[in-house]
C-alpha cells in the first residue's frame, strides 16, 4: 500500500495507470524512467517476490477506501498488479 495510485505511465497523470506490468517488462520501466524515486524500491520488492514465487503482486493506495477488498475481489481492481 502507498499514497498513489500505483505505477503511472505519467506521474503528472493520475489517470495514466499502468493496471498490470508482467515481469520481464518491469525492469525496462526503470530504466525508460517511467518508475522513478520512491517507487523504485517498492517496484524491486514486487520483483523480488514474483521471482521468488509469488503468483501475483500488487501496488494499491492506500487512501482509497476498501482498496483491499476493491483489488481482491473485483475483476478491474485499482492499482498495479505485477505477474510472472
Amino acid at each position: 500500500m502507498t499514497d498513489i495510485r500505483g505505477v503511472l505511465r505519467d506521474p503528472a497523470d493520475a489517470s495514466s495507470l499502468i493496471s498490470v506490468v508482467p515481469l520481464d517488462t518491469a525492469p525496462a520501466l526503470i530504466s525508460d524512467g517511467v518508475i522513478t524515486g520512491g517507487m523504485i524500491p517498492k517496484v524491486e520488492c514486487c520483483i523480488d517476490a514474483i521471482q521468488r514465487g509469488v503468483q501475483k503482486v500488487f501496488i494499491i493506495d492506500g487512501r482509497v477506501k476498501h482498496a483491499i477488498l476493491i483489488e481482491c475481489l473485483t475483476d478491474e481492481g485499482v492499482g498495479t498488479m505485477f505477474t510472472h
